[in-house]
């Protein structure tokens, strides 16, 4: 009605059959609108219910409905939870199947034993025919024990010596000799590799901010602030920057590289507010039975860093869908690969914010799809194929299930809207496809780009912690020392004992081999145990 209000009756023709063409005309344009409104107020509803589901829902993108339980779990106590609930199972092999049986599992002999005997008293051990009682046995019950961490002080005692006859006026050389002080990694520094070890891998392992450790310690009895601590951080990273630049060229020298990026705060950075978004970048490459993970802070997110990481590689280069990345994949002698996970996610929020009841629907059925191709990873993983079988495996089941996939994705961008969110799904899918059925034909690669995410995902654990660096020196420091425990954690080492072979063994080296020697693909797991 308020097109009419809004016209000059005056204006109006005579003629009823033209009166009626632009009442048509007018209806017409009406309905048009109202449909347009209510595609907007649809997608809009879309985008309330998926940021719903963001804040409310379960980050884990599974498909299996919670239980009553693990529902508790996120609401109250999970340890609580956990204690009324069965306890870890061991299993008993019985003559025609394996039977599992709750127990607690026997704690490790490697532990020290304090034993404590509750012995009865010596007027009971005469039995009540007169004889002395005879110990037939014993039972024994073990429980585990903290002692808290102490702190020692090593004493580096340097004999002094000096002829008291000519007192030195002999020779040319010093009047009073005495040994050298061992190289140290921080030179006249407090700390041993010991405490170096241990203050940053509570950080870069275990999430612990500096901040925390101070009070740590002060319960300890020791006064070590955070700065001292964040002066320590710096020194540590700016020795091992030869064994960085190391890493670097192993991560370059294998046939993958994985990228990925996540945000960083960095305060005091030249030209920027404090408020900024910097970035920490992460190269996961290097020959596939000893990985190498390299973190990397920079103030933009331009694809020119992805460039400086990756260098003069050629191989596969392995992403998610970010638009910095396109020049690199279209550099010769580098194939770009594109991750599946993310094609997934994509349709995984599509579920999340649907309103039907129903488990049918493009999305789901794309989700299924997807889950068939992970099984047959799965499968080919628990049979140790090697990279020819898989690859023969993936072109006899997985690609016909891609063609399925693609296949659907193209028969319902048809009738779907571009700009919801199941018609952006498709998009990008559509968008990468190329990129990701790349992985049928090398057995080396994978569907996606995990590998990378899980290195990174310490960092960005560890960063709802300590929130921001507080100099772009920080930043860069952090990126070494993550560097250094996410390779050795790759390798199948623990971070800690690294940490502190590394520190000891740093100042000692001579030549580039030594060095080469320090990085943890090279390291047996027992040498660091020693």
């Amino acid at each position: 009605m308020h097109y009419f209000r809004a016209m000059d009756v005056n204006s109006l023709p005579n003629d009823p059959a033209a009166l009626k063409e632009l009442i048509a005309n007018l209806a017409a344009q009406h309905h048009a609108e109202l449909s347009d409104k209510a595609g907007y107020i649809s997608q809009l509803e879309e985008q309330v219910r998926l940021l719903k589901a963001i804040l409310h829902l379960a980050k884990s993108e599974r498909q299996a409905k919670p239980t009553t339980q693990e529902v508790q779990y996120s609401l109250f106590d999970e340890a609580e939870a956990v204690a009324g609930g069965q306890l870890e199972p061991a299993e008993i092999t019985v003559a025609t199947h394996a039977r599992k049986k709750t127990g607690r599992r026997p704690i490790p002999q490697e532990f020290p034993r304090v034993e404590v005997v509750h012995d009865i008293p010596e007027a009971e051990k005469v039995c009540a025919c007169g004889c002395q009682l005879t110990r037939i046995g014993e039972e024994v019950s073990e429980k585990l024990d903290f002692v808290p961490a102490q702190i020692q002080v090593v004493r580096h005692i340097r004999p002094k010596y000096a002829c008291r006859a000519c007192e030195g006026v002999e020779d040319d050389g010093p009047t009073v000799k005495n040994a050298p002080m061992p190289p140290q990694l921080i030179p006249q520094g407090l700390a041993t590799p010991g405490l170096l070890a241990y203050v940053l891998a509570s950080k870069f392992v275990d999430g612990l901010p500096f901040y925390r450790q101070e009070r740590m310690f002060e319960r300890l009895g020791l006064d070590i602030s955070r700065a001292t601590m964040c002066g320590w951080a710096l020194r540590v990273a700016q020795a091992c920057q030869l064994l960085i630049g190391l890493l670097h060229e192993q991560i370059r020298s294998g046939p993958i590289i994985n990228l990925d990026e996540t945000v960083v705060q960095v305060l005091g950075e030249s030209g920027r507010a404090n408020t900024s978004q910097s970035y920490m970048w992460l190269a996961r490459g290097g020959p596939p039975e000893h990985p190498c993970v390299l973190f990397h802070y920079a103030p933009s997110r331009s694809g020119k860093v992805a460039e400086e990481l990756v260098g003069d590689f050629q191989g596969y280069l392995q992403t998610d869908g970010y638009a910095g990345y396109n020049s690199l994949g279209e550099r010769e002698g580098i194939t770009h690969v594109g991750c599946l996970t993310h094609v997934r996610r994509k349709f995984v929020e599509v579920l999340k914010v649907s309103s039907k009841k129903s488990t049918g629907g493009t999305a789901q059925t794309v989700v299924d799809l997807i889950g068939k191709l992970y099984h047959l990873e799965k499968q080919a993983r628990d049979a140790k194929l090697d990279a020819d079988r898989v690859r023969a495996m993936r072109q006899e089941k997985a690609k016909p299930i891609m063609g399925k996939i693609k296949a659907l994705l193209l028969e319902r961008e048809k009738t779907t809207p571009p700009k919801s969110l199941l018609g952006k799904a498709i998009a990008y899918a559509l968008g990468q496809w190329d990129r990701v059925v790349i992985y049928l034909e090398d057995g080396r690669l994978r569907p996606d780009n995990n590998l990378a995410e899980n290195a990174i995902r310490p960092f960005a654990v560890g960063r709802k912690n300590w929130l921001f660096s507080g100099s772009p020196a920080g930043a860069a420091a952090s990126a070494a020392i993550y560097s250094l425990v996410e390779t050795a954690k790759a390798n199948g080492l623990e971070p800690l004992r690294y940490l502190h072979f590394v520190f000891e063994k740093l100042p000692l080296t001579k030549s580039q081999e030594d060095l080469r020697a320090l990085l943890p693909q090279f390291l047996d797991s027992k040498i660091i145990s020693a």
